[in-house]
């Protein structure tokens, strides 16, 4: 085994593909397959499972990507502490549902990096592509919540692809509306009063089950419904149609203005925010740090953060 094997199976996962980690290496599609054959001999494992639609990380291949990024990492240190070389570059990637301290702590890990050179990766994507790419590995951490509706195929679903699902904070349902939105000048609203105005959720693709929705009573009829793919578009549609979305109530102002407000919701139901990770990897101390940004964030904004 070499620290050069080692590169190429992080740069594949990375990609996706096999040829595109060939382009990027400056090697040859069939010597990069070969260096990671003779690895997986050696290994004694399959790292990849490999099908006419393509590879995908296999349960032990996530388990070796998490110790050969933590060989990698310890490799550039140890050069740059005997070279006197620059810091090490730090490489983090996080998928998640649409949460403004998700954000905050992305921001926050960024500008605590004292290296020359990163990439980082924020996805704020649909539940089911949060939970395929820590599953492949395309992330390391995954944002999403649980709840009395959903917890049970939630929890199905990651038992059946290795990943543990780690409580970050419980949250009261709250929706966001426009500050000139009639019902912003009430101290709590019910489902009755959200009847007439349209109500914003983010749409699923795919998988479109009620199970991933990103929002709690999502079997709830609405007169008035409009799906979203993205958080931008989501609040600008807030402000313009006086609509309304459900939310943890964590709301930012220095990443969504002041033009948008939260307001508890009065319902019988609770949001148990937490990150998923593959029960076999090793976190990346840039992950690690990540995780510690989340829990700063979360109980800056009042919340107890569960351990």
């Amino acid at each position: 085994m070499t620290l050069q094997q080692l590169v190429y199976v992080t740069k594949i996962v990375e990609c996706g593909s096999i040829n595109e980690a060939a382009k990027r290496l400056f090697i040859t599609q069939p010597s990069l397959s070969s260096a990671v054959k003779e690895l997986e001999r050696e290994m004694g494992i399959e790292i990849f499972n490999r099908s006419p639609r393509g590879i995908s990380l296999s349960v032990d291949g996530a388990e070796f990507l998490s110790y050969a990024r933590q060989i990698i990492e310890q490799t550039e240190l140890l050069t740059q502490r005997y070279r006197r070389t620059k810091k090490s570059r730090r490489i983090c990637s996080v998928s998640t549902q649409h949460y403004a301290f998700a954000v905050n702590a992305f921001v926050s890990l960024i500008e605590s990096t004292d290296t020359e050179e990163y990439e980082f990766t924020l996805r704020e994507t649909r539940t089911y592509d949060i939970i395929e790419d820590v599953s492949s590995m395309r992330s390391e951490i995954g944002i999403i919540y649980q709840n009395s509706f959903n917890t049970s195929v939630i929890t199905k679903i990651l038992r059946e692809k290795h990943l543990a699902f780690h409580p970050l904070f419980e949250a009261t349902p709250h929706i966001f509306v426009s500050i000139k939105n009639p019902l912003a000048q009430k101290a709590c609203v019910t489902l009755d009063d959200l009847e007439d105005y349209p109500c914003l959720s983010f749409e699923q693709g795919t998988y479109n089950s009620f199970y991933f929705s990103e929002e709690i009573l999502s079997t709830a009829f609405h007169k008035k419904s409009i799906l979203v793919s993205d958080r931008a578009t989501l609040f600008n549609l807030l402000i313009g149609l006086n609509g309304y979305t459900i939310s943890s109530g964590v709301l930012s102002s220095d990443l969504n203005g002041d033009n948008i407000v939260s307001i508890p919701l009065s319902v019988d139901e609770k949001m148990l925010i937490g990150w998923i990770v593959s029960k076999k990897a090793m976190l990346s101390s840039a992950a690690e740090m990540y995780i510690e940004k989340l829990k700063e964030f979360i109980a800056g904004y009042g919340f107890t953060v569960m351990e």
